[in-house]
């Protein structure tokens, strides 16, 4: 950095010319840069997390006092206004905001649960959860998944109406026979059954053509319904085998397993003959597109309806990684119902994260 005079003999710096530079600063800047971003992150979370508690023990106080001396939404009105008064240039102390405040606190009776989770929330993903979830297991994992995911308020909306959770770890598939335990726990949860085409416009009697035209038009929301890191590869996909030519419906990479994701669609119900077409086309892509650090190629096939134990009994003779997924236009009432059962219990779930934060702190210990 110069110096450069002003005329009235006054100096002030001038920042260095690109062409005067150390090699070193390039990478010594992006390293400031980084711990600025890092840190105002962690500040911004921070913040966060110190008002949704300061909200809480507020809604906690308001309940408190409703239950030992009586009184009702009056009250409410004014603490908002004497509030106000107070702190005039403090905003989110509105009487409707003071009852989420209430609400927030009779919701989640448990302060620790609040402040190892949902409290790393915004307000909005917060009262989203409130207002749309009555079940305290399923809202507990939602708000899990969304801190998890850094999902925004819109996709946390998307996904409870979706049911995604419920969804997962639910496919048929001979994954734990063919990958390696890791790669084969994740790929258990990371795909659905049944998956939800509804923003295809398909119904049950559409053709495959325009199922797969939907799922083309749509492809942002049927990655968002594949899940986290997969890349759409094409459609049609042309593979060549012995002179004859052959066309995979969707092809995909899974970035985290880094591995092909072959995906078969079929407008009619499950038989076991089309595992063999499924099979081939993962042979094929593992010989002509997999790289040699590749893991194997995943098969997903996707039907109208299956019988789940032709699926299991089909499943057993097939030495490559396929699972078999139906897939559903709408989620019914009756059918949201049954899904709901497939969510673990508030105590399993505080049980899985405890075992998590042993296990981190072990690695963290070996390291």
């Amino acid at each position: 950095m110069g110096i450069k005079p002003l005329q009235d003999g006054v100096f002030f710096p001038v920042a260095m010319p690109d062409s005067e530079l150390p090699t070193w600063y390039a990478g010594f800047l992006s390293s400031i840069k980084t711990e600025i971003s890092v840190s105002r992150r962690r500040v911004m979370i921070s913040a966060n997390t110190q008002m949704m508690m300061m909200y809480y023990h507020i809604g906690k106080q308001i309940l408190e006092y409703q239950a030992s001396e009586g009184w009702g939404a009056k009250i409410i009105d004014r603490l908002s206004a004497d509030i106000k008064k107070a702190y005039p240039e403090l905003k989110g102390f509105s009487p409707r905001n003071l009852k989420y405040m209430r609400k927030f606190a009779e919701t989640w009776q448990d302060e620790a649960i609040v402040q190892r989770s949902v409290a790393r929330l915004s307000w909005r993903h917060n009262i989203c959860l409130m207002e749309k979830v009555k079940e305290p297991n399923r809202r507990l994992a939602y708000a899990l998944a969304a801190y998890k995911y850094g999902w925004s308020y819109n996709i946390l909306e998307f996904q409870l109406e979706a049911y995604t959770l419920e969804r997962e770890g639910q496919l048929p598939n001979n994954f734990e026979q063919s990958l390696p335990e890791m790669d084969s726990d994740m790929m258990q949860y990371l795909f659905k059954d049944p998956f939800l085409l509804d923003f295809t416009g398909a119904d049950s009697h559409s053709r495959e053509k325009e199922i797969e035209d939907g799922l083309s038009a749509h492809i942002e929301k049927f990655l968002l319904e594949l899940g986290q890191g997969f890349s759409y590869v094409g459609r049609q996909v042309h593979l060549e085998c012995g002179g004859d030519d052959f066309y995979i419906d969707m092809l995909f990479y899974h970035l985290k397993l880094r591995c092909f994701v072959v995906v078969e669609l079929k407008a009619v119900d499950f038989n076991p003959g089309m595992m063999g077409q499924l099979v081939m086309y993962q042979n094929i892509v593992d010989r002509v597109l997999r790289h040699p650090s590749d893991a194997p190629t995943i098969g997903l096939l996707l039907v109208k309806n299956k019988n789940e134990t032709v699926v299991r009994y089909s499943l057993e003779s097939v030495n490559k990684p396929v699972g078999v997924a139906s897939w559903e236009t709408e989620i019914t009432q009756s059918m949201a119902e049954d899904l709901k059962s497939s969510l673990p219990s508030i105590e399993d779930i505080e049980a899985s994260l405890a075992e998590q934060k042993l296990i981190e702190k072990q690695k963290k210990y070996t390291k």
